[in-house]
Parts: C-alpha cells; sequence; structure tokens
C-alpha cells in the first residue's frame, strides 16, 4: 500500500514501526538492498540520513523502487535541506535539533516534520509552534529513560522517538514508556554487515529487534 504525502501524519509516521532504522548510505548501490533487508523484517520505514553525498539520490531512488514504503530524511539542519529532500521525495523529515526557521519552513512545508529536542525549553519552543511529536535526541547523553519519565508530567501529550545511544540492550525500555511511541537505531544496520554487504544479517537483527517488542 502506497501513502500519499497528504495521509502521513507524524502520529501515523510513529505508529509504523517500533524501530524506526537511522539509514547511514555511503554507497548508492546498498541503498537497495538495505531497505530490502529491512522490509522482510517488517520493517517499511526508512530514515535517510543527510551524512551522505547521495542520501538524496538514495531517496529518489527507494521512493521508486519501494512504493509501499514510506521514505524519510534524517540528520536535517535548515530550511534548504527541507525543500532539497522534499523535491528529492521524502515523504517525511526528522532533525538532530531546532531552530526557529526550521520549524515555520516545517509548517508551512509539504511534508511532516519531526523537530528533535534535548531540553525542555526546546520541546516548550516546538510546543509553540504546533509540534507534539519530537525526536528525542540524544538520547543517552540527554538524561534517557529517566528525562522521558519527568517530561510525561508536565507534557503529557508529547509524544517522543528517543534516538541516540538506543540499542538492543535498552530499546525495550523506552518502549515501555508511555510517552514513547518508537525508538531510532542503528544497531540494526551495523556497518561491518553493511561493509560485508551481509543483508541477511541485517534482516535477523531487524527481525529480531521488531519481534521483541512487548
Amino acid at each position: 500500500m502506497s501513502f500519499p504525502n497528504w495521509q502521513l501524519s507524524p502520529a501515523h509516521i510513529f505508529q509504523l514501526t517500533p524501530v524506526v532504522p537511522v539509514m547511514v548510505i555511503d554507497d548508492i548501490d546498498d541503498a537497495l538492498p538495505m531497505a530490502e533487508a529491512l522490509m522482510k523484517a517488517g520493517i517499511s520505514l526508512f530514515e535517510v540520513t543527510l551524512r551522505t553525498p547521495v542520501a538524496l539520490e538514495a531517496i529518489s531512488l527507494l521512493r521508486k523502487a519501494m512504493p509501499s514504503a514510506v521514505v524519510g530524511v534524517g540528520t536535517l539542519t535548515n530550511p534548504e535541506e527541507l525543500q532539497a529532500a522534499a523535491a528529492a521525495g521524502a515523504q517525511f523529515a526528522i532533525s538532530p535539533g531546532i531552530t526557529t526557521e526550521l520549524l515555520e519552513a516545517g509548517k508551512a512545508g509539504d511534508i511532516p516534520l519531526i523537530p528533535g529536542v534535548a531540553s525542555i525549553s526546546e520541546l516548550m519552543q516546538a510546543k509553540a509552534l504546533g509540534y507534539d511529536h519530537l525526536k528525542f535526541f540524544p538520547a543517552e547523553a540527554a538524561g534517557g529513560c529517566a528525562m522521558l519519565k519527568s517530561i510525561a508530567g508536565p507534557f503529557p501529550n508529547i509524544t517522543f522517538c528517543p534516538t541516540g545511544g538506543i540499542h538492543q540492550g535498552n530499546y525495550q525500555d523506552y518502549l515501555a514508556l508511555p510517552n514513547v511511541r518508537c525508538v531510532g537505531g542503528s544497531w540494526i544496520l551495523p556497518k561491518a554487515a553493511i561493509a560485508a554487504k551481509d543483508w541477511q544479517k541485517i534482516t535477523e537483527l531487524a527481525s529480531a529487534a521488531v519481534s521483541a517488542v512487548k
């Protein structure tokens, strides 16, 4: 099933998978087999980070090759990158932090923006502009589960996708929190497996992560 952009809200995106794969694609030839390996594990939502020169090309490729997937962009830092990602076909955007310019561009843009926050002040700034689904980054360094538990009291209507320091040993602790819907992580995409083109290993890790969610 293909999702037109108008059907995608941050709430919908957060519900598509408990584990959002953080895809760092250095070689464009890896994009499709990496995504196919995740799809075999039941993950059809992809966050392609802007950390590499081929990121936008990879987004366009995945959108064309896998119409049933939801393909987004990560590590977005300014309105210009947001515009470029949308033009490449990204269906949502995730930023590691916030600026007023980026938050305003997200509200005026064509695709949902999920801003990243690490503090109460940043949360309040995003909330004031109408954002209630946020990335919590860097999660472990910014206080982890204890921080998110504290936030839930004064801000019960804010929902998070924690990213940063999330791994096999702690991701279920995050997912057990009432204000967390999904987590972002790269442990299901180890660099060694990608370098070795061991796509079966990625399928196994992703399958284990998703199936273990309670």
